[in-house]
């Protein structure tokens, strides 16, 4: 059974602070990297292409982790907490709104092998 958790951390910007912003988020990136269970953690930027016209905030966390307990330890981290406290949830804060969402590969009724 797979126990990775998927990660989608969006941010949308307040009005002339996106490139303030991403910034601030690839700051966090390598300190999380040695993280024990984070798999991949990038901070990317949305770009267009008639491709892909969906609905989405600029900016976007993609990250996997080895399994829930490494997510939620990355969660707590005072680094990441301090993020959401200044730059998202403080009034002069760098974001006007922020979605993190977690997902997972497998199946709902997933018949997982017995070892």
């Amino acid at each position: 059974m797979s126990k990775k958790v998927y990660c989608c951390a969006q941010f949308l910007p307040k009005p002339g602070k996106e490139k303030a912003l991403f910034e601030v988020l690839q700051r966090l990136e390598p300190n999380t990297l040695r993280e024990d269970g984070c798999i991949q953690y990038i901070v990317t930027r949305h770009i267009t292409s008639p491709f892909a016209e969906g609905n989405s905030f600029p900016i976007v966390f993609n990250e996997i982790w080895a399994d829930m307990a490494s997510f939620e330890a990355h969660c707590q981290r005072s680094e990441i907490a301090t993020f959401f406290a200044k730059y998202c949830q403080a009034e002069d804060g760098l974001a006007e709104d922020w979605n993190v969402c977690i997902y997972t590969d497998e199946p709902t009724d997933y018949d997982a092998p017995v070892l």
